[in-house]
């Protein structure tokens, strides 16, 4: 079964735009060579602009686990630490059912 992982990112205010060009530099490369991940949306919350979230789908726990191991996410998490409120919120569960195009 598919796991799926929520994330929210509170950043600093005025601070999107940076996080966002160091998950563009480090992580998209990464989660797009990624076999593990069936699917992932990056999102800016629609009406809070210090509000970042994240989907994540895997194809099962182990590959959720193995991408926290990489260098491409330890170089995001480094370099986006000073510019978090605080570490995110995440939220794992279990995919039912998704509808890809």
């Amino acid at each position: 079964m598919s796991v799926g992982v929520i994330i929210e990112h509170h950043v600093r205010p005025g601070s999107r735009d940076a996080v966002h060009a160091i998950w563009d530099e480090h992580l998209r490369p990464a989660i797009e060579a990624n076999e593990g991940h069936e699917g992932y949306a990056y999102m800016f919350d629609a009406d809070d602009p210090d509000v970042i979230r994240a989907f994540q789908q895997y194809r099962d726990p182990a590959a959720a686990a193995a991408f926290l191991e990489t260098p491409a996410y330890a170089a995001y998490v480094d370099a986006v630490e000073g510019l978090l409120v605080g570490p995110p919120a995440v939220t794992r569960t279990d995919v039912v059912w998704t509808k890809t195009t």
